[in-house]
């Protein structure tokens, strides 16, 4: 257990800075003040923060720290992208992916040590769940690799299931939309989930950025071989609460769908994918699967990637096939670990 002697102050909202200010005796002003040196400034020590008073300043470095950490290691792509691994306070590994495109430059964040949701296609799945994550680990990923500043977008589709910790993310959330905080769009950032049905109204009301559900299969018995999640939160229900609400304004819902050739990409699926689709405002993103060890699925062919996506497009749902990035270093969808990581990082 590497738990910090100090709480962080990175990670809090501008109501938890407001309560840390009165706890210290600091005027409640000051909690903004805190929040833009935090959020805008991105100081990187608490004595930067000069309109507040020498005395305040001695009483938070006493009491608190920043709680940013840089990443352990960096490892890189051939075609750009960059993969940062996190040390987590209870002393496990994170890995988020840094991806390059352009005039875009997204961030794939991480919202767990490990996955509870045991889908069979995915590296990180297979290591199970170590522990969610704090507020601050997970600020810490945008605020502490080398491109921060070079950020234009954020996914939260990295290890773990986001509304698997639903309270943490939200408040991460928070804090990178808020103006009080690093003031992004919600628009330019994107939360994927497998379904969590139980939280899923939760985050539409209480958020505003993009939504991607983690589809993979439309048939209920197919789905459930794939991923357990099904068991409890049909993906039919799941599209039964997206229809409640309004996706034809700037926010967006799309379906992520990992292609496993002979197993999820049939005239049949398709089929039963449109109606399963059938009034709600969404496009499919086509992911090619990439394999992993002892896995019993095999990727597509670019031409029947395409043809499935071109069905698709016919058919009224706007289809695009994702460029996978990263997979010669495991940093593509599906392929980020740390299972192995405790014997191997120095």
């Amino acid at each position: 257990m590497l738990q910090s002697p100090k709480p962080s102050l990175y990670g809090l909202t501008l109501d938890e800075l407001g309560n840390l200010c009165a706890s210290n005796s600091l005027p409640r002003f000051a909690a903004g003040q805190i929040a833009r040196w935090l959020y805008t400034q991105r100081v990187r020590d608490i004595d930067q923060m000069t309109n507040l008073s020498k005395a305040a300043r001695a009483a938070l470095s006493e009491n608190y720290s920043l709680g940013l950490t840089p990443p352990l290691k960096e490892s890189c792509s051939v075609d750009g992208t960059k993969k940062y691994l996190f040390r987590t306070l209870q002393g496990e590994y994170i890995e988020s992916a840094y991806i390059p495109d352009g005039d875009r430059a997204t961030l794939c964040v991480s919202s767990q040590a490990g996955c509870r949701m045991g889908c069979r296609f995915c590296a990180t799945g297979r290591q199970g769940l170590q522990h969610s994550l704090s507020t601050t680990e997970i600020i810490n990923q945008v605020l502490s690799i080398p491109e921060s500043d070079r950020l234009t977008n954020l996914v939260f589709m990295g290890m773990g299931e986001p509304l698997d910790n639903i309270d943490n993310v939200l408040r991460a959330l928070k804090i990178i939309t808020s103006d009080w905080g690093m003031g992004w769009s919600p628009t330019r950032v994107t939360l994927s989930t497998a379904g969590v049905g139980r939280e899923l109204d939760r985050f539409l009301q209480e958020s505003k950025v993009h939504l991607a559900i983690s589809l993979h299969n439309p048939f209920h018995e197919e789905r459930r071989e794939i991923m357990p999640i099904e068991n409890a939160y049909p993906i039919r229900e799941v599209c039964d609460t997206l229809r409640r609400y309004d996706f034809t304004g700037q926010r967006r819902v799309s379906f992520e769908y990992i292609v496993m050739e002979g197993l999820n990409d049939s005239p049949a699926h398709i089929k039963e994918l449109c109606r399963l689709l059938d009034g709600i405002k969404c496009r499919i993103n086509l992911i090619r699967f990439h394999k992993i060890p002892d896995s019993p699925y095999f990727s597509p062919s670019d031409e029947r990637m395409r043809a499935f996506r071109d069905t698709l497009t016919v058919k009224g749902i706007q289809t695009t096939i994702r460029a996978s990035r990263g997979e010669d270093i495991k940093a593509a969808c599906g392929l980020l670990s740390t299972a192995e990581q405790k014997n191997n990082v120095k």
